[in-house]
């Protein structure tokens, strides 16, 4: 059985992954992290990582940006392998869990969800073959009200997906408002929408002369992103030191 620490367990996506990870016959939660004590779990809770003596073979992270650093440290200070979840990181602290990478088995992903992640191994092929026949590409997002960010961090990861396989040949356009002016072939259009209770839905749209190619994820609950957390996290367990993303856990 695969012991884990949960690092953030009692905010919402924690106790998601607390209630799979109970039902789960490979991984146990058996210890958790949160200065937060308004939930009873049936694992211990510590307010801080310093004050954990519960041995652990991973830890899933989904707190704030703010507290990253020091999960970071505790990682690399412990040799537990840790997935990272929380968003939000500013560039400074992508170069430390980079750097982190280098003594301790870390896992990022700009979205847990198994099936955004099967769709960008599948936007890469269809890339190869569409855009050098002509069809232009552009993806549409849309997100609930709450959401401060746009585009969505997962709409990025999708245009980077199909770029990377085109060699970085392509330019991003966030907005065609102000300007007069044919499309350009060498783009990839993204655009945002903010409403009501989303909880995210990406289309990637390939459309050629007299045809139309569309790929869809809908996520309606955030499980799908604690699953993923949990799958990521029997991957990580036991790994060395290096990084990893969610397309090495479906690869």
């Amino acid at each position: 059985m695969i012991r884990a620490i949960m690092h953030g367990c009692n905010g919402h996506m924690g106790q998601v992954i607390t209630g799979l990870a109970a039902e789960d016959g490979e991984l146990e939660i058996v210890a958790g992290i949160d200065l937060s004590d308004h939930i009873k779990n049936a694992y211990p809770v510590f307010k801080t990582l310093e004050e954990c003596d519960v041995e652990a073979d991973v830890i899933i992270d989904f707190c704030s940006a703010k507290a990253v650093d020091g999960l970071l440290a505790y990682s690399v200070e412990k040799k537990i392998p840790v997935v990272v979840c929380t968003t939000g990181l500013s560039e400074a602290q992508v170069e430390k869990v980079r750097e982190a990478s280098a003594s301790v088995a870390v896992l990022k992903s700009a979205n847990m969800s198994l099936g955004i992640n099967m769709l960008l191994k599948l936007l890469k092929e269809a890339a190869l073959t569409l855009a050098p026949a002509g069809f232009d590409m552009e993806i549409v997002e849309r997100h609930h009200n709450q959401k401060v960010d746009a585009p969505s961090g997962t709409a990025l990861a999708l245009a980077d997906s199909m770029n990377e396989a085109l060699d970085h040949g392509y330019s991003y356009k966030y907005d065609r408002s102000k300007e007069r002016m044919k499309r350009s072939k060498a783009e990839i259009g993204i655009s945002a929408v903010r409403g009501g209770n989303i909880v995210g839905e990406h289309e990637v749209i390939f459309a050629g002369t007299d045809e139309v190619i569309e790929f869809k994820h809908t996520a309606y609950s955030k499980a799908v992103f604690a699953k993923g957390a949990l799958e990521a996290a029997k991957f990580l367990a036991g790994k060395p030191a290096g990084f990893y993303d969610m397309s090495d856990v479906i690869g």
